[in-house]
């Protein structure tokens, strides 16, 4: 067997979008979506930050 078999290649190939686009990113989108970037990174340095003389 080698790796150039026909056997393991797919038999139809994979369905064109049917005039499906992707959203598009909006400003008001990209804003919001730091936001919660920040909020997030905020949050677990503040948890790390509580948690470290816990340590034994």
């Amino acid at each position: 067997m080698t790796l150039d078999d026909e056997s393991s290649a797919p038999k139809d190939k994979a369905p064109a979008s049917r005039g499906k686009t992707a959203p598009k990113i909006t400003k008001k989108t990209a804003v919001i979506g730091a936001a919660v970037g920040i909020g997030s990174a905020a949050i677990v340095a503040a948890l790390l930050y509580t948690n470290r003389n816990n340590k034994s």
